[in-house]
């Protein structure tokens, strides 16, 4: 792709006049810390050890049937009653199944009728009825979905949303899966059928098992029981999505912890592993709804702001040749999703080169993280 940014490997950039003062040889010891989250997420314990699930083992777009009483749903909102309807799905090897669907609204922020005149939605399935089909162990399924029905434009933001999960998926295992729906939304209720791009998200308790952890809810907890590792990688990957919606230690009123994000534990206990999610507030996806968080003089959303801990700076170096290692495969995603739009698609490689041209050099490297740090 033209328009890519080819940024000089982290190792390779640093010499006496750094600015960092850190030299090759810490460079590459805080590479060699920095162990893969890949590897390291694999679990000791082949009795917890589980695949992925069906749905989430492809990143293959899936048609779907949702019929339901879709006025009722869209008009009411209910967050805790579920609606009855059918859920027709085509697996990956072409055959078509319908099963039984209870089906509610879901979020905080896109479930607000003013926001979006479509919310993000639940779907609630049998798990005896998905018995041998792609949708095989799901339960309660969290589906992101278009938001605003009559302009077309929003099915890109989905898109963008969804990229950036693959994103942080390339970066480490200890993510959430997503898969792309084509959704037929059949309205029980007599309105007009319609087709829109959604994405469905793994169950936290499944990206726990699959890592060989567990998922635990807690209050607020302090950045001192956060697994660095993931934290520094964590808010990095902020930073590239131009995110400042979320918090790692803090939760939102009378939830658990975190901000969008969810913590999982190998023990139960500190350290925790924070899953990040909810991305439609990043500069990555520029949704026209979204607005920087007041709590930082930011102008608009698609502008980057540091929120990593200065006392993480040890490991900054090494997250960043993480990133580094990993840009081919995060361009091959854009590459490979299809249905962005030319005008999207050039939106996101340029938004992607800008994050790595600042982390080409020292001097930018110190400029947007070492003096930006919290």
């Amino acid at each position: 792709m033209n328009d890519r940014f080819r940024p000089v490997a982290a190792a390779k950039m640093l010499n006496k006049n750094s600015v960092l003062q850190i030299d090759l040889a810490g460079i590459l010891l805080a590479a060699i810390l920095m162990i893969s989250p890949s590897v390291a997420a694999q679990p000791n314990d082949p009795e917890i050890r589980q695949a992925t699930p069906p749905l989430f083992a492809s990143h293959l777009p899936l048609q779907v049937t949702i019929q339901a009483p879709l006025t009722t749903l869209t008009r009411d909102r209910p967050e805790e009653e579920y609606l009855h309807g059918l859920f027709t799905f085509t697996g990956d090897d072409g055959a078509a199944r319908t099963v039984d669907l209870k089906i509610r609204t879901r979020g905080n922020y896109r479930r607000d009728e003013e926001h979006c005149d479509f919310p993000p939605i639940r779907l609630n399935l049998r798990t005896k009825q998905l018995v041998d089909s792609v949708f095989a162990g799901q339960d309660k399924l969290k589906v992101v979905t278009h938001c605003r029905s009559k302009n077309r434009h929003f099915e890109q933001l989905v898109l963008r949303e969804f990229l950036a999960y693959r994103i942080f998926q390339v970066m480490t295992n200890k993510s959430y899966g997503v898969r792309l729906l084509q959704v037929n939304y059949v309205d029980t209720e007599g309105a007009k059928p319609m087709t829109k791009l959604a994405f469905a998200i793994e169950d936290d308790d499944d990206v726990a098992r699959r890592v060989g952890m567990m998922s635990v809810n807690v209050p607020d907890i302090a950045n001192e029981d956060l697994d660095r590792q993931q934290q520094n990688l964590v808010n990095v990957f902020q930073y590239l999505i131009g995110n400042t919606e979320f918090s790692l230690i803090r939760a939102e009123p009378d939830k658990y912890c975190c901000h969008n994000a969810d913590l999982i534990s190998a023990t139960g206990g500190p350290p925790f592993t924070p899953l990040p999610y909810d991305f439609d507030f990043a500069g990555l996806v520029n949704a026209p709804y979204a607005q920087p968080n007041p709590r930082y003089d930011i102008r608009h959303v698609r502008h980057r702001l540091f929120r990593g801990l200065c006392s993480n700076n040890d490991l900054l170096m090494g997250t960043i040749q993480h990133y580094l290692d990993r840009k081919d495969a995060v361009y091959a995603i854009v590459d490979e999703i299809d249905m962005l739009t030319r005008g999207s698609r050039r939106y996101v490689t340029l938004y992607l080169n800008s994050f790595y041209k600042r982390i080409s050099t020292p001097k930018k490297i110190d400029n947007a993280f070492v003096k930006r740090c919290e």
